[in-house]
């Protein structure tokens, strides 16, 4: 592997990718200092203003995950290294970050994990095809035959596999479909979580970085969404320095590599993953610096700002006019002939899935919480309500209970809006109302617990009197749920819907109006300059020209009744005012108060730094049915990917490793007797059939690791078994050896049974049955079959030692009749 990256990858071509990623930065920065300002003007301004939407309705829970991790198990996980599969304890924490162990007690003992992944931009894969479907586009002119198998054969029926367009892959597997199913949902999770990678809280980095990756993208031609705007700042940034770099690398080095097609696209893929981090690390270092130098004018900065708000407002709106005048009618007519017509097409096919994915939340709350009615009607009281509280307050961030939800909102489709307004894919927009939901089920879920907490403190009640308590607090959470649920919706629409068509717009208006912008800068006084960018107003004043028909478009969808949107009329103020002070209220331990803080929570793991306290788990651990734990919870060696025996081939490679050490060490012929053991039925079987062996292409350690597997002959039954070649070694009726003397003749009958076939054939299925019983029929059954191995052995000796004695006195006759 080395030699591969250092052959293609000499320092010539080093030196390249750092050039080009300073270049990169470098003018990403220059746009990026500018912006800096203008987000702060904009940030202070805000404050002093004021302003903002409708209230929320729900409580919002600041840190969801503090002292929580999202899922851990067992995965069999592909090495590059050695090209082996092996076992590893993997363990998802609450940054969503991945990280994989040894085994389970390195995880416990706080020890360095093998690895850790940040699934940001990545796709989660669970088949082979569409993981080849996404290599064969990885090399230009170069894609594998229909049917061709990939450079990695999975060790299972059921893969998971992390693909990235330039970092390196990760390849997984388990035993069961259940268990593809939930990893694929943690792993689905885990790339959302990590793709949301920008923080809203940051009002001023935030806003400047992206103004800045979009000015920067537009300068080099590329409107409207990124796929690849995702993850923390840096990545973003190696993903656009990647974005130029990555196909001329490959078309430099794609011509040079040798080897069938399989092994060209796996190395390509280590060399992508090389380039990848090189990139990385240098855009992390640069990006750090970048901030710093921002940080330090911020002081002097925001003392202008509160100084001079006024007047900077004030130039900035005569600019503004001077430059609307100039536009307007421009963009007035390419909105009503371009936009205004397919208006209702979008926000169509944005409203339809994304309300069916809202109202499957609200239905996924419900039932959660009619469940726990249900429970404590039963008798559960508050012990049991404790129990089942302690689940419901994680369960916006149970990807698989929120799976369903999430399915929802994936069948957005935008196929014939794409194209004509430049849009690269709808998973910009999935990812973000998924987002969503999932924050407004976690508000949901925190609105009622505080409002459940808060109706039972220093109340005794029995079972009816406690369902009509969360019947109450229900219906008034799901009330305040539809509000918001429908202000959230809205604005996810207006901003989808700009996202969409202003980027076309700009596309489309820029040329025309390139050459005339500048002139406008002269009319900005130059202490303000750095506050107010000709750019920007020019950005603002096409995002006025459209807002009011986007916002007359939502407003119309808003009255159909399929839709569940509130008009804009509705608006609840105060409805509920002692509620916000419950927020500011720490989360309800239902662990501790209800059910005594005896039991550990289910799911609870150690391990993440925390010696004093347990993390607790949102996903409970995988417990297939009918089923202990699974194989292989060794960190052993994995068996191959050619051979995973059955369980019952298991143990026939165990007696098969054993006998050859019984047959090498010779021993003197005991006298025949009784078997009592386990090892003598062994050694029946042996001697009553032909001898079968098998050939496997395992080492030892494997083998070890074969004959530990606790799973059931269910779990195997689809496994194909390979490389199994058999030796048969028949026992001749009629072999030299039994030409012998008499005395040796009784010796081998002694030492192996009688010769005859027959005989053998019947005494082989009495052995067999005899072995296949149980108890003391078992006993009974193999006394049985020894003592007529032993009769069978007196009858021959008999016979042939009669024949002998016959054929000696006919020999003094014959003599006597020739003489």
């Amino acid at each position: 592997m080395g030699d591969v990256i250092s052959t293609h990858l000499d320092e010539g071509k080093r030196e390249m990718i750092t050039a080009r990623t300073r270049q990169v930065m470098g003018e990403f920065g220059h746009v990026y200092e500018q912006q800096y300002a203008v987000a702060l003007f904009n940030s202070v301004r805000f404050e002093i203003e004021g302003g903002g939407g409708p209230q929320s309705q729900l409580l919002h829970r600041k840190n969801p995950l503090e002292d929580r991790s999202i899922f851990s198990g067992g995965l069999f996980q592909y090495l590059e290294e050695n090209k082996r599969w092996r076992n590893r304890f993997v363990f998802v924490a609450d940054t969503y970050n991945i990280s994989f162990y040894e085994n389970k007690v390195a995880h416990e003992r706080s020890l360095h994990p093998k690895g850790t992944i940040n699934c940001a931009g990545y796709k989660a894969l669970t088949s082979m095809e569409e993981y080849l479907e996404l290599i064969n586009t990885s090399l230009p002119g170069i894609k594998a035959k229909v049917g061709s198998g990939p450079f990695v054969k999975c060790a299972t029926q059921f893969p998971l596999i992390l693909w990235h367009p330039y970092a390196r892959h990760h390849y997984f597997c388990v035993l069961t479909e259940k268990e593809q199913k939930k990893w694929h949902a943690v792993l689905q999770d885990c790339v959302r979580h990590s793709n949301n990678g920008l923080s809203e809280e940051c009002r001023v980095q935030t806003p400047a970085f992206t103004d800045a990756m979009r000015l920067h993208r537009q300068a080099q031609g590329h409107y409207g969404t990124w796929d690849m705007m995702c993850g923390g700042p840096p990545q973003i940034l190696a993903n656009l320095v990647m974005e130029t770099l990555h196909p001329e690398l490959r078309n430099l080095i794609g011509p040079r590599l040798k080897g069938k097609i399989q092994q060209r696209q796996r190395n390509w893929m280590l060399i992508s993953e090389a380039v990848y981090k090189q990139v990385l690390s240098q855009t992390q270092a640069q990006y750090e610096a970048l901030v710093q130098t921002c940080e330090v004018e911020i002081s002097r900065l925001d003392a202008v700002l509160r100084t001079d708000m006024d007047q900077i407002i004030t130039s900035k709106e005569h600019v503004s006019g001077k430059i609307r005048a100039l536009v307007l009618p421009r963009a007035e007519q390419l909105l009503r002939g371009s936009v205004q017509p397919f208006l209702s097409s979008i926000l169509e096919a944005l409203m339809e899935p994304t309300s069916r994915g809202f109202s499957e939340v609200r239905d996924v709350f419900f039932r959660e919480l009619v469940e726990v009615s249900k429970n404590t009607l039963n008798g559960g009281g508050k012990d049991k309500l404790g129990e089942h509280m302690e689940k419901i307050s994680m369960l916006a961030f149970h990807p698989v209970k929120m799976q369903s939800c999430y399915e929802k909102v994936e069948q957005l489709n935008l196929e014939g809006l794409q194209q004509r307004f430049d849009v690269s894919s709808p998973s910009v927009f999935i990812q973000r109302a998924q987002i969503l939901m999932r924050e407004q089920m976690d508000n949901a879920v925190y609105t009622f617990e505080h409002l459940l907490h808060q109706s039972l403190e220093g109340k005794v009640q029995g079972g009816e009197d406690l369902c009509k308590t969360i019947h109450c607090c229900q219906d008034r959470v799901l009330k305040k749920y539809d509000y918001d649920s429908s202000t959230v919706r809205k604005k996810f629409f207006r901003e989808a819907v700009l996202q969409i068509i202003i980027p076309y717009m700009l596309k489309q208006l820029s040329p025309s109006f390139h050459l005339d912008l500048p002139r406008f800068q002269e009319l900005i006084f130059e202490d303000f300059s750095q506050f107010i960018l000709v750019e920007n107003v020019f950005e603002e004043v096409v995002l006025q020209s459209v807002t009011k028909d986007i916002m007359m478009a939502v407003k119309e969808a808003a009255v159909q009744k399929k839709h569940n949107l509130y008009r804009d009329s509705m608006i609840l103020t105060n409805s509920d005012p002692n509620l916000h002070l419950l927020g500011e209220n720490p989360s309800v331990d239902w662990a501790t108060q209800y059910r005594g803080g005896n039991e550990e929570p289910e799911g609870a793991l150690g391990g993440g730094g925390q010696s004093s306290r347990r993390r607790r788990q949102v996903v409970s651990m995988i417990q297939l049915d009918e089923m202990g734990p699974l194989p292989y919870e060794s960190c052993l060696e994995v068996p191959g990917v050619d051979f995973i025996p059955e369980e019952g081939e298991m143990e026939e490679v165990e007696v098969k490793a054993q006998e050859p050490k019984e047959q090498e060490t010779p021993t003197e012929p005991d006298p025949p007797k009784e078997p009592d053991s386990s090892d003598s039925v062994q050694e029946i079987r042996y001697h009553s059939k032909p001898v079968v062996e098998m050939m496997v292409s395992a080492s030892e350690e494997d083998l070890a690791v074969l004959t530990n597997g606790t799973g059931t002959l269910e779990d195997w039954k689809e496994e194909e078994v390979t490389l199994i070649t058999t030796v048969v070694e028949e026992m001749h009726r009629k072999s030299p050896q039994w030409m012998s003397a008499p005395q040796e003749v009784n010796e081998q009958l002694v030492e192996t049974g009688s010769p005859d076939q027959e005989a053998e054939g019947g005494l082989q299925e009495k052995g067999e049955a005899a072995i296949e019983g149980k108890g003391e029929e078992d006993e009974a059954a193999i006394k049985n079959a020894i003592q007529e191995i032993e009769i069978a052995v007196q009858e021959e000796d008999g016979e042939r030692i009669t024949e002998c004695a016959v054929d000696s006195d006919s020999e003094p006759g014959d003599t006597a009749l020739h003489e």
